[in-house]
């Protein structure tokens, strides 16, 4: 388990998570990743992507922990980025484009004019039929992935900055300043509403129902998407909390929280208790400004860490999912598409990430 995450000052962190009592965060690498503040990362089974001001999007295999390369095809500020399983990556931009990227040759599939403006965030939907976008042409788009093209368009009253699917994929929530509106897929209209103080900077579903907000502040705030309650809020930080990211290991709730302060902080969060104040696991400082998190899994060591019957289940699941991709995304595996003669990406020597607190070499000394 790796967390990793970017910052201001233009470094991607890596730091070795282990659960223990209590758990164990080492630094693992520290990466001069973009020659401008990084805005975006995302992460797969194999690759941590990460997203600049600079333009670019530049890849890491985190199996050999080398600098995989960079994809160039944006114009503008790396807004968003959202991988689909193994095989496709999906980048917004501050040029209005959206980019469909085959992870297996780093292709860029398909190149959609999606906003007048700029794209803000995006999000793909759990069957991999749909995605969602919202940019600063003050408009929602709904994009159908299995034809390539626009499916619906929703006026806004305002630019809305973050959309977000939930887990079962039955409701979908727009952030705008201060304001989350929550939608059901079935009626595309909106069930309820819930207002900050403070603009909301990062949210997360915790589950179908549950959403983890932060704003520009230093708490955490747990609220119920069916009554638009507060089930519990506490004080996380000692500056503005910039990113959220949750996950569950042998059936226990995580969150990881990255604030301006220059702290990672991953908290335990007991879902049967969840007007209880989640527990502090453990702690890092980065010492720098961080703008983005993301928590990378080693799926594969997990899986011969379990049992046969739970790798059997989990290999499924993953065949299931492959198997809607090959059925239902026609256009990402279309060559013939004029937009694919357009892509640009350079890939450099492969280099190795390097160890922390080390000057930088032509060659790098990797830490793991």
């Amino acid at each position: 388990m790796e967390l990793v995450a970017g910052c201001y000052e233009q470094v991607l962190f890596g730091f070795a998570a282990r659960p223990a009592e209590p758990w164990l965060v080492v630094p693992d690498f520290t990466h001069h990743a973009h020659s401008a503040s990084l805005s975006a990362v995302a992460v797969n089974n194999r690759y941590v992507v990460t997203g600049s001001r600079d333009e670019t999007i530049q890849i890491y295999d985190m199996k050999k922990k080398i600098e995989h390369g960079a994809l160039l095809q944006h114009n503008g500020t790396i807004t968003c980025l959202e991988f689909y399983g193994t095989a496709h990556l999906l980048s917004g931009a501050e040029d209005g484009l959206i980019c469909i990227w085959n992870t297996k040759r780093w292709e860029c599939l398909k190149s959609i004019k999606a906003h007048k403006g700029h794209v803000t965030s995006l999000s793909i939907h759990p069957s991999g039929k749909l995605a969602l976008s919202v940019g600063t042409d003050k408009t929602l788009r709904t994009w159908n992935l299995v034809e390539g093209r626009s499916a619906f368009i929703k006026n806004l009253k305002q630019n809305a900055h973050i959309i977000k699917w939930s887990p079962d994929g039955e409701r979908y929530v727009t952030v705008t300043t201060n304001k989350v509106d929550i939608y059901r897929l079935d009626t595309a209209s909106i069930t309820g509403t819930i207002t900050t103080e403070k603009r909301v900077s990062s949210l997360r579903f915790i589950t179908d129902s549950i959403l983890a907000i932060a704003g520009d502040d230093e708490i955490i705030r747990f609220y119920s998407c069916d009554s638009q309650k507060c089930l519990c809020e506490f004080k996380a930080h000692e500056n503005r909390i910039k990113d959220i990211y949750s996950f569950e290991k042998e059936g226990q709730h995580v969150i990881v929280t990255a604030s301006s302060d220059g702290y990672i902080k991953m908290w335990n969060l007991d879902l049967n208790k969840i007007k209880d104040v989640p527990s502090l696991l453990c702690e890092v400082n980065t010492k720098a400004r961080l703008t983005c998190l993301a928590v990378w899994l080693d799926r594969a060591s997990e899986m011969k860490e379990n049992s046969d019957k739970a790798a059997t289940s989990s290999q499924a699941n993953e065949d299931e999912k492959s198997s809607i991709v090959r059925k239902n995304k026609v256009f990402w595996t279309d060559k013939s598409d004029k937009t694919v003669k357009r892509k640009r990406k350079i890939t450099p020597e492969k280099q190795k990430l390097e160890a922390p607190l080390q000057k930088k070499k032509k060659k790098w000394n990797s830490s793991a």
